[in-house]
């Protein structure tokens, strides 16, 4: 029953792979993909079951005993992340089938796309911090070359900040993992935490710890470290833009919760009160940017910086209840801020643009569009009864009960700020007189929203069946709050 661990990273693999014999079948390409990313949802959904029923297992490749071979770890938190990424895989790939040009197909789009679904899942199941970097290079190297496809001028000139930054954090990554290993003689998660605990030269430590904080906040866009993400998913089209938004920063934001919960834990004084700061400059900084800008796809890509804030504010108060909201407020984002972005893609389908103040009347000619993006717009800025609110409410409330008055407010504010920017969207492109053609008008969206549909309704599900999903996110929090069970699933100690 183990080696299901590696079917979310072997099978999307062995599909690239195979995809590419077919770059110029573009039928023989959506049915494989589809047949695949299903399959990788079951796939996904029988280890998120398994981790919930049987608890923690482990694959150990080549019977190399961990900590000396390469090891995959089913937890709670990673078969929840391989879950959301599924989901994500599926309803873009649906978006793509009807929005991709055929030109773009034939240059790999597919096979690309699966690729960095291996990066993306063998990050959130890999046990060994090296074989993490590598997943890292795998995802990052297919993203590469989806957010050129198209080879607009815009496109190639911002995709080469998004490679000159990403390979300064892998080359810093790999400086980390030298000195890690120099100190400790290990990279298995699992031993680093038992070797890290057992030392008292906690100065290199710290070093160290930094230095990987700033490589997973360069790739989750944290501050001041964003800078390379607002104009970078601008360019690509918008499933390829939802897929990046609402998927890859999280695998950042995936390993400092892994990391500073399970291996760097020897000063939380010093390393999550940093984080804690750290989140409340993202989370201002990035709502600014949102608020000042008026360009449908700019305003959802600088609140993904905001938003990010939220999830690693939860490491920072690094209470049960904190972290719980952290992974409820990650499984939220990643469903909204999808939907989001795919919406983006359905009115530019129509408008012919992203500038919302040539925009407008789109609630009188496409009436579910503007209805269905205005439940998801409301759940990213926390309004109750949609998962935003219900993910927001522990992260504000942990913050005022261990009296981290500071971070709570700022939390409140950026909510209010969301608001705003959402609501301005609203009004400038769908409220008020019509500014476009009644060719345009009659565009229909029906094809494009039948895949972000089941998005709007796991927010509102999410919304309304928060308690099951808060205890959930506990069961989480309890598995990353208590490391020994970590250990001594993967260790055996």
């Amino acid at each position: 029953m183990n080696n299901m661990l590696i079917i979310p990273v072997i099978l999307p693999f062995a599909v690239g792979a195979t995809l590419i014999l077919f770059a110029k079948y573009r039928k023989a390409q959506r049915f494989i993909s589809l047949l695949a990313s299903i399959a990788i949802l079951a796939s996904a959904l029988f280890l998120a079951y398994d981790a919930y029923t049987n608890g923690i297992t482990t694959l150990e490749f080549g019977n190399w005993n961990a900590p000396f071979g390469i090891v995959f770890v089913s937890d709670l938190f990673s078969t929840f992340m391989v879950l959301l990424s599924a989901i994500i895989g599926l309803v873009c790939l649906l978006f793509a089938f009807c929005t991709i040009h055929p030109e773009r197909e034939k240059f790999y789009f597919y096979p690309f796309y699966f690729f960095l679904l291996t990066g993306v899942n063998g990050a959130f199941l890999t046990g060994d911090l090296f074989n993490l970097f590598v997943f890292f290079e795998v995802m990052l190297l297919s993203s590469y070359a989806l957010i050129v496809i198209g080879g607009t001028g815009y496109q190639l000139r911002e995709s080469f900040k998004y490679a000159a930054i990403n390979v300064f954090a892998s080359i810093l990554f790999l400086v980390g993992v030298a000195y890690l290993y120099g100190i400790t003689g290990t990279l298995n998660m699992a031993h680093l935490a038992v070797r890290i605990g057992e030392m008292e030269q906690t100065g290199a430590l710290q070093v160290v710890a930094m230095i990987f904080f700033i490589v997973f906040a360069m790739k989750g866009a944290l501050f001041p470290l964003y800078f390379w993400l607002p104009r970078s998913y601008y360019g690509p089209p918008a499933a390829i833009a939802a897929l990046f938004g609402g998927l890859l920063t999280k695998v950042g934001i995936y390993a400092i919760i892994r990391t500073f919960s399970l291996i760097f834990t020897n000063d939380p004084g010093f390393t999550h009160t940093f984080i804690l700061w750290i989140a409340g400059l993202t989370m201002f900084f990035g709502v600014l940017g949102a608020v000042s800008q008026f360009d449908f796809k700019r305003i959802l890509s600088y609140h993904i910086i905001s938003q990010v804030g939220y999830m690693v504010m939860g490491l920072g108060l690094y209470t049960r209840a904190a972290i719980a909201g952290a992974v409820f407020y990650i499984a939220h984002h990643i469903i909204v801020k999808t939907a989001l972005f795919l919406f983006a893609g359905a009115t530019e389908k129509v408008t012919g643009t992203t500038d919302i103040k040539q925009m407008g009347g789109l609630l009188k000619t496409h009436p579910w569009l503007a209805w269905l993006f205005l439940i998801s717009a409301l759940s990213l800025a926390g309004i109750p009864p949609l998962s935003g609110f219900f993910s927001k409410f522990p992260l504000i409330l942990e913050s005022l009960v261990i009296e981290s008055y500071g971070i709570a407010f700022v939390a409140l504010l950026v909510g209010l700020l969301t608001l705003f920017s959402m609501i301005k969207i609203f009004v400038y492109a769908f409220w008020g007189k019509q500014a476009h053609t009644d060719e345009q008008a009659s565009i229909s969206v029906t094809k494009l929203l039948l895949p972000i549909v089941p998005l709007v309704m796991l927010t509102i599900a999410l919304g309304i069946a928060a308690e099951p999903v808060f205890t959930y996110s506990l069961a989480v929090a309890d598995q990353l709050l208590n490391p020994e069970i970590y250990i001594q699933s993967v260790l055996g100690e």
